[in-house]
């Protein structure tokens, strides 16, 4: 029987994944991406435990433990540094059976890209669109029209995915969360926990990294479009009143490395994830917000899955059939309570909501609290039929 080939738009770390869990499972695999050489944009990344599990699944557990670093104690603060919620990571690791891990976007990147064949990866390719019939994809190279015959066709190509919009059209674009983002990852070695503080219509992330360094994100609710001469300024304008180490992490922050993006997501679900010979992943199929930092983890869960369900001898679309049964309910629902956390968390701006809010934080026991944390983490591959 004549090797099978698939074809992944998109290089990003859904993509790879797909693409390294295809190729373990022995198919012949193209990455298509359209940077005109490797690269992650970014800053860190947490990866939750079913993340965790999913690379371990793809062989790659060893790897990612030498980039990451585990989880400690952490948890929930509000501006002033006050305890609202505290994570017990070695409870945690009791009830998941693993540790989150701190990664550089980078590190993880490369760690993908390497357990592939370096002749995988076409960069400089933009993908138009795929026929769901007969698997022909349709690009440019440097600028030059070309196609590929393929008999899987993945569509890993982000938020405002090409395929997505040639498959769906009458699908509305992506929406604004209502909020803007800054990150960086910097060289900090002052002392830190992993944590996420809350103040009225604001949020301040700090996740240390396996590689010396700390990654931080601030959000806040804002118009969308706005941009300022000086992100990191304006970061510190808004943030550096609030509790240590905070003010220390922006003073070791250099102005050139702070990201700043609007908050969009996929707010109508997706009817399916699949057509024909093409299946959608990650936020090609279900961008959401990242409140739950579940977003990279769900790509990896859809790689994973689509890799154990979509063998290279069997029927192409009843698989991405049962791809589709098994991971749109899931990551669509994650979606959903990314948008709801969203709202309760870092949107929350009125100062009653926000009492009674911390309040209800403050007195939830913590055994339960742990629990509705480890929600979406919950996850484990699927096994091989």
């Amino acid at each position: 029987m004549a090797e099978r080939h698939a074809v992944v738009a998109g290089a990003g770390i859904g993509g790879l994944a797909a693409a390294v869990a295809l190729h373990r499972r022995g198919w012949r695999v193209t990455v298509l991406e359209r940077a005109p050489e490797p690269r992650e944009v970014g800053a860190g990344i947490t990866l939750m435990a079913n993340a965790v599990r999913g690379l371990e699944a793809l062989g790659l557990g060893a790897s990612i433990r030498r980039i990451g670093r585990a989880d400690g104690p952490g948890g929930l603060r509000d501006r002033t540094g006050r305890w609202l919620s505290r994570v017990d990571a070695d409870e945690m690791h009791r009830l998941l059976g693993t540790t989150a891990l701190g990664v550089h976007r980078t590190a993880l990147h490369r760690t993908l890209r390497e357990a592939l064949p370096p002749q995988v990866l076409r960069t400089g390719c933009v993908v138009r669109d795929a026929d769901p019939d007969t698997g022909v994809v349709r690009y440019d190279r440097d600028g030059e029209p070309a196609e590929l015959r393929a008999d899987l066709v993945v569509g890993a190509d982000g938020l405002r995915s090409a395929l997505r919009g040639a498959l769906w059209p009458q699908l509305p674009p992506p929406a604004y969360g209502g909020s803007t983002a800054w990150r960086a990852a910097i060289a900090y070695d002052g002392p830190l926990v992993t944590a996420v503080s809350w103040g009225p219509g604001a949020e301040f992330g700090m996740v240390p990294l396996g590689t010396g360094q700390v990654y931080w994100y601030a959000a806040v609710t804002s118009p969308a479009g706005e941009t300022a001469p000086d992100e990191l300024a304006a970061v510190r304008e808004r943030f550096d009143h609030w509790h240590d180490p905070i003010p220390a992490l922006l003073a070791a922050t250099p102005p050139e490395t702070v990201l700043r993006n609007d908050l969009y997501h996929l707010a109508t679900p997706l009817p399916s994830f699949v057509r024909g010979r093409v299946a959608l992943l990650g936020d090609a199929a279900h961008a959401m917000l990242p409140h739950l930092g579940q977003g990279g983890c769900q790509a990896i869960e859809d790689a994973v899955t689509l890799g154990v369900l979509a063998g290279p001898s069997g029927d192409v679309p009843a698989a991405l059939r049962a791809y589709d049964r098994v991971r749109r309910p899931r990551s669509q629902d994650v979606a959903q309570a990314a948008a709801r956390m969203a709202r309760f968390g870092q949107q929350l701006r009125h100062p009653a909501a926000i009492a009674v809010r911390d309040t209800l934080v403050r007195f939830t026991p913590g055994r339960m609290a742990l629990r509705g944390m480890a929600r979406h983490a919950d996850w484990h591959p699927p096994q091989p039929g």
